[in-house]
């Protein structure tokens, strides 16, 4: 009896202490300048935690730095990382049209040098932190944002590793041999109408002759924006080809958890 009046005790110290360190993760919003451009960013962490620790940039999709991006940075804090989500397009903009959101996004991915010195001032930002290890730090994006980290990967960018969820592959500046010093982690939907088979191919033979660690993982009948689970709506209201995928939105996650494992244990 004892033992186990014993044994519930512990069991409900751990579950409060658990309970309590995932409590701790809070998320406030930053500013940080790329010349003269406010950037409005969104910092998350486990305030819990003590020490520095591996770092993750989030990257926005082309709507802009909107909650679907904090609560992916929220989610890494979660999992013990300091997250950044990103601004990539200034003043905290967001778009509520497809027809907006790809002129934001045109706009950056016109001028690489500005959308190039975003990213970086992002990461030096992130790098100050306190609790940051400035040599463990990733970065992630969803579609548009998957297209910018992959950019910066190619770019050479001092990175642990980078993920593209749904983002785009093909580029105009591609990677020159031994250039690409980040592990590379892709995940597409098979059946994206965004990115074609052609593409895929393209992107597996650049990152192939330039020598990069890189690994691709295709999701059968999978649409494009599969891990948000505004797409289905967004599809709706707009006629774009977008699908929320419950299976590959957990397993793509389950993966790139795995692989931040990897890189930030070296």
């Amino acid at each position: 009896m004892f033992m186990r009046i014993w044994l519930s005790l512990c069991l409900v110290i751990i579950l409060f202490a658990v309970s309590s360190a995932s409590a701790k993760v809070a998320g406030r919003e930053v500013e940080y300048r790329a010349g003269d451009t406010v950037l409005k960013g969104y910092l998350a962490e486990n305030t819990a935690l003590k020490g520095k620790r591996p770092a993750v940039l989030v990257v926005h999709e082309w709507w802009g730095h909107n909650e679907y991006a904090r609560k992916r940075a929220r989610m890494l804090a979660s999992l013990g990382y300091v997250a950044l989500a990103v601004d990539m397009y200034g003043d905290g903009k967001t778009a509520q049209h497809p027809d907006d959101a790809g002129k934001f996004a045109a706009e950056v991915m016109k001028n690489k040098a500005v959308g190039e010195a975003r990213f970086n001032a992002a990461l030096e930002f992130i790098k100050k932190q306190p609790s940051v290890d400035p040599a463990r730090i990733a970065a992630i994006g969803y579609c548009f944002g998957g297209g910018v980290v992959l950019h910066m990967a190619r770019q050479g960018a001092d990175l642990k590793g980078v993920v593209s969820f749904h983002g785009s592959l093909a580029t105009d500046s591609p990677a020159k041999e031994g250039a690409v010093k980040a592990k590379v982690l892709v995940f597409n939907g098979e059946s994206d109408k965004m990115i074609p088979p052609e593409q895929v191919a393209a992107f597996k033979e650049e990152m192939t002759k330039a020598g990069a660690s890189y690994r691709y993982v295709g999701y059968p009948g999978v649409m494009h924006s599969f891990t948000n689970p505004s797409a289905d709506a967004l599809a709706a209201e707009f006629k774009l080809p977008l699908a929320y995928d419950m299976k590959a939105d957990r397993d793509s996650w389950a993966q790139t958890k795995k692989f931040f494992k990897e890189i930030f244990s070296r």
